[in-house]
């Protein structure tokens, strides 16, 4: 009896306090604010790889290397600053029984290039030519503008919510940055532009049809969740 007694007169002097808080804690409203953008990317990333086996021991490693340096530089690609040697495998310091292979990272800045360059890597032999990645050199800065105006969507829809009901949002209390980065896309390796069998003159016939479906934007996709005071 004695401790119904006791958790009675606690409740009893509780309940001011619950009121009291209940009171004190403003009106508010809560959003989400959502924001994407679609940016052509002007970084692409091409992945070369020369193998002594393609041609069957007929053209060494070295001469394919200097094929590979001529067909870019009659395309106006500044070799020196955009074509790095990727893997210096073991195998390119020959063994009697083992083909030399050397792997390169070419960065072009546009589709069309990267039509161009396969093209004439084609006519050259090499044809171990795919895409690794692409992306947007301001990709950071892109990246930060669609987030903010995230943000802002969330103030304008809590704007036009509290004065559907007579009201105004004031200040934010509450910010939820539950974001998640779009990273610019990677190829599929079913879809990678393999140079063999692209001819000179189709080749960026072949580029539309094999990798335009991802070929061509970036999707940059940001969430909020805001809460406003309602005044």
């Amino acid at each position: 009896m004695k401790k119904w007694t006791i958790l009675a007169a606690a409740l009893m002097l509780a309940a001011p306090l619950f009121a009291q808080s209940e009171e004190n804690f403003p009106s508010y409203i809560q959003v989400n604010g959502r924001a994407e953008r679609e940016i052509a990317p002007d970084e692409f990333y091409l992945s070369i790889v020369i193998d002594e086996r393609e041609s069957k021991g007929k053209v060494t490693v070295e001469e394919q290397q200097r094929q590979l340096v001529s067909a870019l530089r009659k395309l106006g690609i500044a070799v020196d600053k955009q074509l790095k040697m990727a893997n210096l495998s073991s195998d390119l310091f020959r063994k009697s029984s083992a083909a030399a292979v050397a792997k390169y990272q070419l960065l072009l800045g546009s589709a069309q290039e990267v039509a161009a360059v396969t093209a004439a890597l084609n006519d050259k032999g090499i044809t171990n030519v795919s895409i690794a990645r692409v992306t947007h050199s301001r990709i950071d800065a892109l990246k930060q503008e669609v987030r903010l105006e995230a943000v802002r969507n969330a103030r304008d829809s809590a704007r036009a919510l509290a004065e559907a009901i007579g009201q105004k949002a004031g200040k934010c209390f509450y910010i939820y940055d539950a974001n998640y980065d779009i990273s610019p896309r990677y190829y599929d390796n079913s879809v990678m532009m393999r140079a063999k069998g692209f001819a000179s003159d189709t080749a960026e016939a072949a580029v539309e049809e094999e990798a335009g479906i991802d070929f061509r934007t970036i999707r940059l996709e940001y969430n909020v969740q805001t809460k406003f005071i309602l005044e």
